[in-house]
C-alpha cells in the first residue's frame, strides 16, 4: 500500500504476538491514545520511526542515554567488547573496573553487586535489607516505583499510575502484608509509622527525587527525617536511584540532598543503554550476600562484558569536568522556556528539573505527593502530547513520567521544542 503508516502496520503485527503489542506497558500509548511509534534508528538527540519521521527525543530510553544516542566513545567500547565475546558466565576484569568507577562516584557505597535490571536490583536490595536486619516490614511511598517485584508493587507510579491500578493482579495479599505504604513528603505519617512499627521495619525505600509520578522532589526536611528515623530505629534507608543515579548529578539524588543512605539501587545511566543495574552499600551489609553470607542472589548475565563496556565508557564521559553544569543549564533552559510559553497563553503550568531530568505539570503549583499529581488534567496533557508528537517532539506518552535531556541536545533542539509547545498551548482551552 502506498503511503501506508508503517507504525500502524507494525502495531497490528505486534498485537498478534506480544501482549498489548509492547514489551513494557507504557510504550503502548494506552494512556494518551493512538498508535505507538516503532523506532527504526537513533542518533544524538533524535530517533526516527518506521515512517522515517524524526523526533527530538526526551525519553532517552527512559533515562540511560545521557550522552545521546550513539556517542562515538561508547560505540567504540561496545564494538570492541562484542568482538571479544558476548557473555562468559565467569568473572572479568571489566566488572571490577566498573565497580571501582561506581564506588569512586558514590561515597555511601563500599561494595557493589552488578545485576541486569532495576527491578532485579531493587528486589535484591530489599531481600538484603531484610536479611541483614532480621526484620520483615518495609516502607515505601505512594507513587514511587521500584520495579515489578511483588512486595514493592503496591501503590506504585510509572505504568501502574498511567493505567490507574494501585497494585497488580497476581500479587497475593500475603506477599504485601509487610509493606507499609505512606504518603510522599508527609512527615507526620512517617513518624507515626515508625512509632507503631519501628522495631519491625527492615528498610525504608524511596525515590528521593521521584520520576515515576512525573518529577517530584522529596523536601529536604522529609529526606532528613527519613534518615533520622531509620537510624533511630535500626532500619536501613534505601535510595532507589535507578533513574536519578548519575542523571541528576554526578553523585545522584543523595548528592543533591546531602543524605547518606545505607543501600543504593542504581540502573539506567550506569549501563549506558545496555541491560545493567546494581545495588551497593557498606561492606558490613554487602558481605551478607552469598557467597560470603546467607542472603542469596545470583544472575547468569550479571556483569555482562558488553554491558559493562558500555557503562564504563558512559561513566568516563559524564565524569569529565563541566559535564553536569552544561547539562543542567540545557535542562533549565527547556523548562524555563516551556513555563514562559504556557504563561503567555494563560495556561496553568509548572515545571522543575535537576541535572538532565525534568518534569512538568498542568497545574499552578508543583505537587509534593502522588494524590496531587493524580489531579492533573489528563485530557489536556493528551492533547499536548499528540500536538508535540505531530511536530516532531517525543515526550513520555503518560503524564506520570519524568523527561530527560541529553548532552547531545543542542540549543536549536531546545528552541524548536519550546516553539512547538507554544503552538500547541495556543490550541488548548484556557481554564
Amino acid at each position: 500500500m502506498l503511503n501506508a503508516d508503517q507504525n500502524d502496520i507494525l502495531f497490528e503485527r505486534a498485537r498478534a504476538v506480544i501482549p498489548g503489542g509492547v514489551n513494557s506497558p507504557v510504550r503502548a500509548f494506552k494512556a494518551v491514545g493512538g498508535t505507538p511509534r516503532f523506532i527504526r534508528r537513533a542518533e544524538g538527540a533524535y530517533f526516527w520511526d518506521a515512517n522515517d519521521k524524526r523526533y527530538i527525543d526526551y525519553i532517552g530510553s527512559w533515562g540511560p542515554m545521557i550522552l545521546g544516542h550513539g556517542h562515538p566513545a561508547v560505540v567504540e567500547a561496545v564494538q570492541k567488547a562484542v568482538l571479544e565475546g558476548f557473555s562468559y558466565g565467569a568473572p572479568t576484569e571489566r566488572e571490577i573496573e566498573l565497580a571501582e568507577a561506581i564506588l569512586a562516584l558514590v561515597p555511601s557505597m563500599e561494595m557493589v553487586r552488578l545485576v541486569s535490571s532495576g527491578t532485579e536490583a531493587a528486589m535484591s536490595a530489599l531481600r538484603l535489607a531484610r536479611g541483614a536486619t532480621g526484620r520483615k516490614h518495609i516502607i515505601k511511598f505512594e507513587g514511587c516505583y521500584h520495579g515489578h517485584a511483588d512486595a514493592l508493587l503496591v501503590k506504585a507510579g510509572s505504568g501502574l499510575a498511567t493505567f490507574g491500578h494501585p497494585t497488580s493482579a497476581g500479587v497475593p495479599p500475603e506477599v504485601t502484608q509487610h509493606t507499609l505504604v505512606l504518603e510522599y513528603n508527609n512527615i507526620a505519617q512517617l513518624e507515626e509509622a515508625f512509632a507503631l512499627h519501628g522495631n519491625d521495619i527492615a528498610c525504608l525505600m524511596i525515590e528521593a527525587i521521584a520520576g515515576n509520578m512525573n518529577f517530584v522532589r522529596a523536601t529536604p526536611a522529609f529526606a532528613a527525617r527519613c534518615r533520622e528515623l531509620c537510624t533511630q530505629h535500626g532500619a536501613l534507608l534505601v535510595f532507589d536511584e535507578v533513574m536519578t543515579g548519575f542523571r541528576v548529578g554526578l553523585h545522584g539524588a543523595q548528592g543533591v540532598l546531602g543524605i547518606t543512605p545505607d543501600l543504593t539501587v542504581l540502573g539506567k545511566v550506569i549501563g549506558g543503554g545496555m541491560p545493567l543495574a546494581a545495588f551497593g552499600g557498606p561492606r558490613a551489609i554487602m558481605e551478607q550476600l552469598a557467597p560470603l553470607g546467607p542472603v542469596y542472589q545470583a544472575g547468569t548475565l550479571s556483569g555482562n562484558p558488553v554491558a559493562t563496556a558500555c557503562g564504563l565508557a558512559t561513566l568516563k564521559e559524564i565524569a569529565k569536568p563541566g559535564f553536569y553544569e552544561a547539562l543542567g543549564k540545557k535542562t533549565r533552559s527547556l523548562v524555563d522556556g516551556l513555563k514562559a510559553a504556557a504563561a503567555a497563553e494563560g495556561l496553568p503550568f509548572n515545571a522543575d528539573s535537576e541535572g538532565g531530568m525534568f518534569g512538568f505539570f498542568l497545574m499552578k503549583e508543583l505537587p509534593q505527593n502522588y494524590a496531587t499529581v493524580m489531579t492533573t488534567d489528563n485530557a489536556k496533557f493528551n492533547a499536548l502530547f499528540h500536538g508535540l508528537l505531530d511536530r516532531g517532539v517525543y515526550i513520555a506518552p503518560a503524564l506520570y513520567e519524568a523527561g530527560f535531556v541529553s548532552a547531545a541536545h543542542g540549543d536549536d533542539d531546545i528552541a524548536a521544542t519550546i516553539d512547538a509547545a507554544r503552538q500547541v498551548f495556543r490550541t488548548l482551552p484556557s481554564p
